[in-house]
């Protein structure tokens, strides 16, 4: 579902791909109110923490819940191994979370 050439981009030697707003763009079409839930989320934790990663996040976790929750099991399948992914790639961002290193929206 999620292109790893998106995540992986070979002009950017592999790093710094745009993986999350893939995995957005693929939820919303596969199923615009789990993408309206991922949104929401991604602001909810956005707004309160100022930390985009840590949004990014929690946001792929609560997109396969949202489409367990609206009877799209394969999807939330496909979504879950998605959102694995993600949190692989992103594990210097959570590294750095933890250690309270991460650049936060705004500053």
């Amino acid at each position: 579902m999620l292109n790893l050439g998106h995540v992986f981009p070979v002009w950017l030697r592999f790093r710094g791909g745009k993986g999350v707003a893939t995995f957005l763009g693929c939820l919303l079409g596969f199923s615009w109110p789990a993408g309206l839930v991922f949104i929401a989320v991604w602001l909810i934790v956005a707004a309160t923490t100022r930390y985009s990663s840590a949004s990014a996040l929690a946001a792929s976790l609560a997109a396969p819940v949202a489409l367990a929750v609206l009877g799209q099991g394969a999807g939330a399948l496909v979504f879950s191994a998605t959102a694995i992914l993600l949190w692989i790639v992103h594990r210097a961002n959570i590294k750095r979370l933890l250690a309270g290193q991460e650049g936060r929206i705004g500053a």
